[in-house]
Parts: C-alpha cells; structure tokens; sequence
C-alpha cells in the first residue's frame, strides 16, 4: 500500500518488501479547478484544460544537482531536453497511454545510472507563459508528485500538494537526493512566483 506523505516528510526509497530501489518512475499530475471531471488531456504543449478561455499548460522538469546545486544548463531536463547526459533520467514527454494512467507527466530514473557527482534531482512544475496570461498555481486543483516501482508499476509513495498555491507560478514538487549512499524523497510542495525555467536555474544554482 502507498505511503500517503506529508509536506516536509522524508521518506526512504524502498520496493514494498523492503529490497532497494535502483529504478523509479515519478508521476505529477494536476486538473484545472474550472474542471468538472478529472479526466485528463495530456502532456508536454497540450492544451489540457479546454474550459478555460486560456488554456493552462504546465510543464515538468527536473533539475540535476551536484552537491545540492543546479551548475549547469546541460544538467535541466525539460521539454527542450528529454534525456539527461548521463541517460540515467528521461522524460517521458507526452505519449502517456495505459500505465500510469492519471499522470500528465512522468519522468523515468535509473538510480544505479546517476554519476557519483549528483546527489540531488529537484522536480519542479511551472506553468507556461503564466504571466502572459495571467494564470496561477491557485487555477490548479488536485496537484500530486508520486514515486512508482517501474519493475511492477506499484506505487510506493504519493504526496498530495494541497496548500493554497494562489498567485504561485512555478511549483517546486519534490526532490530526489542521496543521503549516505541511500537515496530517498523529500515532499516539498512549495510555490514560488518564478516565471520560468530561468528563474528557477537562478534560485537553484
């Protein structure tokens, strides 16, 4: 059964019989609080909230740490770049069909595969072009980051982010980091008025 987490709360990244995790799927999702059903429309560019005049686009990325600082832009995986250097993280883009079905983004890790030098992958959500048209994490409803075991698709841990987000334009979900040779999550949920990736290569370097 999947640990339900709470903001701050750290966690061990553990199978459900207890073995090491090497590999891990991390799933973010969201609805439009215009929404009336919870059905969702996709990743990457896609319009996903079609009731709404602007339609919101969020994007999820995922920023590469060395000693818990973001150093370089080749270390940012996002939507203009899907595959880490090291091939230890992907992201899955917008192709989302059958498993996982729920997540509009997911983001796919080999812990085995991650250079000695990284210790920390910060996964954040910002939506797109948010001040242009002027949107806000508060438009959001039912925002989640969730850990799954790739091997048997279970989900290990589940982090709801519930806080009042009005006016916040990125989100800063979780982070993934390594902990005397264990890696494990930190629940984060917090929500910042970054307008962009570049805004928040600045807070993370």
């Amino acid at each position: 059964m999947a640990v339900s987490l709470q903001k701050g709360q750290k966690v061990s990244l553990k199978k459900s019989d207890g073995k090491r995790l090497s590999k891990l799927m991390v799933g973010l999702g969201w609805d439009s609080a215009k929404e009336s059903a919870p059905e969702k429309k996709g990743g990457f560019f896609s319009r996903i909230f079609s009731s709404s005049p602007a339609n919101i686009d969020c994007d999820a990325s995922v920023f590469v740490c060395q000693g818990g600082k973001y150093v370089d832009r080749d270390d940012l995986v996002y939507f203009g770049n899907l595959e880490h250097k090291s091939g230890a993280i992907k992201h899955m883009g917008d192709n989302l069909t059958g498993e996982g079905e729920g997540d509009d983004e997911q983001i796919f890790v080999d812990l085995d595969a991650i250079p000695e030098r990284y210790d920390k992958l910060i996964f954040v959500v910002n939506i797109y072009k948010a001040v242009e048209r002027k949107q806000h994490f508060g438009m959001i409803r039912n925002a989640y980051i969730r850990i799954i075991d790739p091997d048997n698709r279970e989900e290990l841990c589940r982090f709801n982010l519930s806080d009042d987000y009005t006016d916040m334009l990125s989100m800063i979900a979780g982070e993934v980091y390594r902990y005397k040779g264990e890696w494990k999550f930190n629940a984060v949920g917090t929500g910042t008025k970054d307008t962009g990736l570049s805004d928040l290569e600045k807070r993370f370097a």
